[in-house]
């Protein structure tokens, strides 16, 4: 009989033996692979980008842990499909703890409240163990009461080495290309494309071998691959794998301060269905990290922009969307924020934990102003336009310039703001 589905649906691993990726996870020492060899099956949300394992995963949790199985897509079910697995489950395991049965539930970002609020009673109560699916963040797409009674793991988006890996295993192992010439000249293209996607890199190698006859030898070159995905540009439209791509060229757009580009790419977005929240985040995130102080004020208007639209939903919501996202778009630019929290943080790696100065620690005992902590500390607001000249960094940080202002019109005012009041000690 022809197995007519995708190769990377093929190639899925039913053992934890065949897993390939999340060695912090699934490895010798990986914490879930101890939890899993000693039959324990908390619940728990994987949370990382597509393609890189999570269904297949929990189908294997369930197969090693024997229990039983049941898959939902949030895009597709509801509290009915949800309330019917949960009621099986009790008529059918009882509160027997080890057999109970996992729910799946793939893209539970997409679950709204009163969808995951059904779920709480049989995660507490242990008549289901749940595992969810997540390119998003949990912690702002998972209800805290339900995230609290989950483990959260990162999965992590495919090396170059388990690419490689998931091609050479499907070139020997697979029904239909084990029995074909297949010679991989060039894999650049096909591992780019795939941007750390085991899936999307199955599929577009079965997708560039098709378009060989039978009995063809088939030579995997770069150029080969870029044709024929140019070609099939529609079909990674239709199944979403583009993604990634898209916000990127959306964020891109803004950084780069055109309004035009912006808008295309938000209509893709929309007309693809993807989720409001999701845009309203990435331009929330886009309006500190790529504007700053350059427009203090796009902060404002990203963040009322998340609240106007998950408040009001689609269709309208593609109005306040284009709105904010022109807005951005033709405000002008600064990662001076972005760029000084992370040279600070990467200080911190390097000196450690260096000691607060004297006069800024808090001393709310005897003991601690007997030890001289907070004196000679002076209070800002008693000295004149509320700024007095004081150390507060750490001894061995004194003069380190952390905040570098760009170029505008608002950060340079910030610039000689600064240099007024502290002259030569930070260069400004």
């Amino acid at each position: 009989m022809i197995d007519s589905r995708p190769l990377a649906e093929r190639m899925r691993p039913t053992r934890l033996s065949d897993y390939v990726s999340q060695s912090h996870l699934v490895g010798e020492a990986g914490a879930l692979r101890l939890q899993i060899e000693k039959g324990i099956t908390p619940s728990l949300i994987f949370w990382g980008p597509p393609g890189t394992g999570k269904t297949t995963l929990a189908y294997i949790i369930a197969k090693e842990c024997q229990r039983a199985f049941f898959s939902l897509s949030a895009i597709s079910s509801g509290i009915k499909e949800v309330r019917e697995i949960i009621e099986k489950s009790k008529r059918e395991r009882g509160l027997f703890t080890a057999h109970n049965p996992i729910i799946f539930i793939d893209e539970i970002h997409r679950f709204n409240k009163a969808q995951q609020d059904s779920l709480l009673e049989a995660v507490e109560r242990g008549w289901v163990t749940l595992i969810g699916a997540t390119t998003e963040n949990p912690s702002f797409e998972v209800i805290p009461a339900l995230l609290s009674r989950c483990q959260v793991y990162i999965l992590k988006a495919f090396s170059k080495e388990d690419l490689l890996t998931l091609l050479h295993r499907a070139i020997q192992e697979d029904i239909y290309l084990k029995n074909r010439k297949i010679q991989l000249k060039e894999t650049e293209a096909l591992l780019r494309l795939s941007a750390g996607d085991g899936r999307k890199l199955l599929n577009t190698f079965e997708l560039v071998v098709n378009t060989f006859s039978q009995g063809e030898e088939i030579i995997l070159t770069n150029e080969k691959v870029l044709q024929v995905v140019q070609q099939h540009t529609v079909l990674y439209d239709k199944t979403g794998e583009q993604h990634y791509d898209i916000i990127s060229a959306f964020i891109k757009s803004i950084r780069g301060s055109d309004p035009n580009g912006a808008v295309y790419w938000l209509a893709r977005m929309i007309e693809g269905g993807e989720e409001v929240k999701f845009i309203a985040r990435r331009m929330l995130i886009l309006a500190s990290e790529d504007i700053g102080n350059a427009n203090p004020m796009a902060l404002v208007v990203a963040n009322n922009t998340f609240q106007a639209v998950t408040t009001v939903g689609y269709p309208e919501a593609r109005i306040i969307l284009s709105q904010c996202a022109i807005y951005l778009a033709s405000s002008p630019k600064s990662n001076a924020s972005y760029k000084a929290i992370n040279t600070a943080q990467q200080l911190v790696k390097q000196k450690g934990d260096l000691p607060v100065p004297l006069h800024l620690r808090n001393a709310p005992t005897q003991l601690m102003k007997d030890l001289s902590y907070g004196k000679d500390y002076q209070y800002a607001h008693d000295f004149t336009g509320n700024f007095v000249f004081q150390d507060f960094l750490p001894d061995d940080l004194q003069g380190v310039r952390l905040y570098e202002p760009c170029d505008n019109p608002k950060e340079n005012a910030l610039r000689m703001y600064l240099k007024g009041l502290w002259g030569e000690r930070y260069g400004y």
